[in-house]
């Protein structure tokens, strides 16, 4: 099939397959196909997202080595990268929490290492969720976990969970893909809502590769999507393998954004200006320790605020 029908398919709302996915993939950044896919995924977002323009934010609420000992994570216990080792205490975080209700966000997240006690979570996720208004989606990003810990999630007050099955995990990770599955299962099983990302995406990723995740993300009927580029941290054992390109991270965007069909959002991150006309319309806001980073305060670093991001989506028109 043509690269025009592919897109009308798309358009008209027929599924892609894995195959579709490749072929889009494989689109040249000069011709003339390559503006019609970001001009597919970004008429689909303007339109089916009411040109709605979401802020997500996050607080790493701990800065320590982790045993799973990711190749390209500044916090892999092995080539540790940051300054510093903490835990924010629960007071810490309600203020950064205010701040972030005060400037206006959609989705909180509260993010930890692996190997971060599970029921120390809990017990700051039950003081943050009362704390957080009732129409902002609260959203765990943590290790892997089993069902009886996503029922115990959901019962505090989370609506979603972030999870994936990292590119080449197993590998560049020291965890199954067996393992991510089933966390993947009982956050599906518990209903919570699924938050999926295709990363950490690196030149050496192939596009069979990047096709498998977004079609497993539409398997699970994830609302909201995300497509990652690796951040070489220096230190990382992927250091030297690099980054891909703006324009690069904005095709694989569109791509995902045609394939998996999320309903409410779609991300790329580090996100340009570029991948905003690829159908991306949420952004995120970043305090605490981040795995793309060398400073345990990202939001001195690498890390939007929230005024960033809301001025990035109002100059690419969104509302």
């Amino acid at each position: 099939m043509s690269i025009s029908n592919l897109l009308l398919s798309a358009q008209e709302g027929k599924l892609l397959d894995q195959k579709d996915a490749i072929t889009l993939l494989n689109v040249d950044y000069h011709s003339e196909d390559f503006y019609k896919l970001l001009s597919t995924a970004n008429y689909l977002s303007r339109t089916e997202y009411d040109n709605k323009g979401l802020i997500f934010a996050q607080i790493g609420i701990n800065a320590e080595p982790c045993s799973v000992n990711c190749k390209f994570c500044s916090m892999g216990q092995n080539h540790y990268s940051l300054p510093v080792t903490q835990r924010k205490n629960i007071a810490e975080i309600l203020s950064e929490l205010d701040l972030l209700l005060t400037s206006g966000i959609d989705d909180f997240f509260l993010m930890t290492t692996a190997d971060y006690p599970i029921n120390d979570f809990m017990d700051i996720a039950k003081i943050a969720r009362k704390n957080l208004p009732d129409n902002i989606r609260f959203v765990a990003n943590i290790g892997d976990f089993v069902h009886e810990t996503a029922k115990r999630l959901k019962d505090i007050g989370f609506t979603g969970v972030y999870h994936i099955n990292r590119l080449r995990e197993g590998i560049d990770t020291t965890l199954k893909p067996e393992t991510r599955i089933n966390t993947l299962n009982a956050v599906r099983d518990a209903g919570l809502e699924l938050y999926y990302c295709v990363e950490p995406i690196g030149p050496e990723h192939s596009y069979d590769e990047l096709a498998a995740e977004m079609i497993r993300a539409r398997d699970y009927d994830v609302k909201v999507m995300a497509v990652m580029r690796r951040t070489p941290v220096k230190g990382t054992p992927l250091y030297e393998k690099g980054q891909i390109s703006a324009i690069e991270l904005t095709k694989i965007a569109a791509v995902a954004r045609l394939v998996t069909r999320p309903k409410r959002a779609m991300n790329a991150h580090e996100v340009t200006q570029m991948s905003l006309l690829a159908g991306v319309n949420q952004l995120y806001a970043e305090y605490g320790a981040n795995p793309r980073d060398t400073e345990s305060q990202t939001e001195k670093n690498r890390g939007f605020s929230v005024t960033q991001a809301r001025n990035m989506l109002w100059e690419a028109g969104y509302k």
